[in-house]
């Protein structure tokens, strides 16, 4: 019998005539199934996970009037948010996109809880879209604790507004301003009767933006409110409206936590281990009066630069004037920062300041110092 045999021409008109279809077919599947549709919720806790990852919550917890979040593939929108409440009260609600713990709702696969002193770095990016006919911020909030806690309220919450719109302000009042993460912030401190609040407030909006995470959070151990012991348990981006609010979105939003490799705020080092550095604290103190010399001494092999010594003065006591170095605020949790012309403080070198200041009571020092985030030992 003979052997057939196709002709080249007739297998590459049949191979053409298959390709055509199946890109037919194709179209046809994607013009009858799109991608995966959006989901709303309504629900005053209620929340669903996107990009496998990520928790939205609609979070309406200040007011009963209806408030729906509609979450997308890479973040989230306000799409209805009825009602108003006193813009010199709390906001209606925080509807917002987490990783980490909320209430027991943890998001899937995070590494959070984690402790300060074990995560070397937690890249995150943001972008929003905002609105004009609402009274609102922008919030990204990040949650500290001393204790790796997923339930309830933890102890300092961090805020960092990207925009603010109408007659509000933060919790507490202002204290100063810092420069973290390479941008310029009012900084605002209080509490609201369940935590503490550190606030830092951009001065004009922000639309988005990538930054680290924990150059907030160090900045909140220099200033007292946390320890390099505490556990980072939440991180969450979203808004607090007190007005309206319907079309607000959060349009992308990731966050990496990245654990172990460096020495870290708020760890001296175990027994044997040499401290990052060491604060000698001298002082001349007189009836309702003091002065305090301070030397920071880095025994690190890196230098510091933009050198910032974090501690908090005993009650009772104020800063008049200093020299050598700018301390802000005058009481509570301050920040010693070195001088233009002198911000860096080299391997092995140290820096010396000082400042006058006023007491009542009985006369103590600090108890703890952290020279930019980093604890350090006293001599």
């Amino acid at each position: 019998m003979p052997r057939l045999r196709h002709h080249p021409r007739t297998l590459r008109a049949v191979s053409a005539a298959l390709l055509t279809a199946l890109a037919a077919l194709a179209a046809m599947l994607t013009a009858t199934a799109p991608a995966q549709a959006d989901t709303t919720v309504c629900e005053e806790f209620g929340s669903t996970v996107i990009q496998g990852r990520y928790v939205v919550q609609n979070n309406r917890w200040g007011t009963s009037a209806t408030q729906c979040v509609t979450a997308t593939d890479s973040g989230f929108r306000v799409t209805q948010a009825d009602g108003s409440v006193p813009t010199d009260g709390a906001p209606k609600s925080y509807p917002s996109v987490f990783n980490g713990c909320h209430y027991t709702n943890c998001s899937p696969g995070t590494a959070l809880p984690a402790r300060i002193n074990g995560i070397s770095s937690a890249p995150s990016s943001i972008s929003y879209s905002y609105v004009d006919n609402a009274v609102y911020n922008a919030s990204y909030d990040i949650w500290l604790d001393p204790t790796p806690r997923t339930d309830g309220v933890n102890r300092t919450e961090i805020m960092i507004w990207f925009n603010r719109v109408g007659p509000i302000q933060p919790i507490g009042s202002q204290v100063g301003t810092a420069s973290v993460a390479g941008r310029t912030w009012e900084v605002w401190s209080g509490g609201n009767g369940t935590n503490d609040v550190l606030s830092f407030v951009a001065p004009s909006a922000i639309g988005s933006w990538s930054f680290d995470v924990m150059d907030f959070v160090r900045e909140t151990v220099a200033r007292g409110m946390a320890g390099g012991d505490w556990y980072l348990t939440s991180i969450q981006a979203g808004f607090e409206p007190w007005q309206n609010g319907a079309g607000l979105a959060v349009n992308s939003f990731s966050s990496t936590v990245n654990t172990g490799g460096t020495q870290n705020p708020g760890d001296p080092g175990g027994p044997g281990t040499p401290a990052a550095c060491t604060v000698s604290y001298a002082t001349n103190v007189w009836p309702g009066g003091f002065t305090a010399n301070v030397t920071v001494t880095n025994n690190g092999s890196a230098p510091v630069d933009g050198w910032r010594l974090g501690f908090t003065l005993p009650s009772g006591q104020n800063v008049v004037h200093s020299w050598n170095a700018s301390v802000t605020p005058s009481s509570g949790a301050v920040t010693a920062t070195g001088p233009a012309d002198s911000p860096r403080i080299a391997a092995g070198g140290s820096q010396t300041f000082g400042f006058q200041g006023t007491y009542s009571g009985s006369f103590t020092q600090p108890d703890a110092f952290q020279l930019n985030g980093t604890a350090c030992r006293t001599a």
